[in-house]
């Protein structure tokens, strides 16, 4: 059964400069789905409520996503991913069919390993003031969920960090939940990667 309270925003701007020439979000995986489009189709297993963001440029047939999708274009992606972030979060403020979401799972687009069934799992303990983050073996990985509290914060993120910052000033509300799914540590930063997604 799927929560409406959380909003899911997958990540899906970047430049992917280690990955080489190719835009590894169009790379097919053996499905023949392209890497974004598995992400976000897994995604979507487990929210009601999903938005795709990508550079405004982006051609979303290309990118393997369906006419569909809500997506969130963006225009500062080339400022680093704290500014994106910043600028979807502005978006999905500003969204009022998500006036009832009470946080937001930030994924990342080429992280389609994770499990819909541990999406599911995090998506049960967010409160509108707390910070989760599932862990695996100690690590910690992705989505991170951020309560609603903490939109402001993220609405003003600037450059590459993102909002590791942000976490740790809020340490308070930060808790982490330990899952068996070596998918949320997993993202493709190289074409032989694609190997290891099942």
């Amino acid at each position: 059964m799927r929560a409406n309270h959380v909003v899911a925003l997958v990540m899906a701007a970047g430049y992917s400069r280690r990955y080489g020439e190719a835009d590894k979000r169009q790379e097919r995986l053996a499905d023949g789905r392209t890497l974004l489009a598995t992400t976000v189709a897994r995604t979507a297993q487990a929210f009601s409520q999903v938005r795709v963001a990508i550079r405004q440029e982006d051609d979303a047939f290309q990118l393997g996503l369906a006419a569909s999708t809500p997506l969130i274009r963006l225009r500062q992606a080339h400022l680093g991913l704290g500014a994106s972030l910043a600028e979807a979060m502005v978006a999905l403020g500003g969204d009022r069919r998500l006036n009832d979401s009470e946080a937001v799972a930030v994924l990342l687009g080429d992280m389609p390993g994770i499990h819909p069934a541990t999406l599911l799992a995090l998506q049960q303990q967010a409160t509108r003031d707390t910070i989760w983050r599932p862990c695996h073996g100690g690590q910690p990985g992705h989505p991170v969920l951020f309560g609603r509290a903490f939109w402001p914060e993220l609405e003003h993120l600037r450059g590459e960090t993102g909002a590791k910052a942000l976490i740790q000033r809020h340490s308070l509300h930060y808790r982490s939940y330990d899952v068996q799914d070596p998918g949320i540590l997993l993202d493709i930063d190289t074409p032989d990667m694609l190997a290891s997604i099942d």
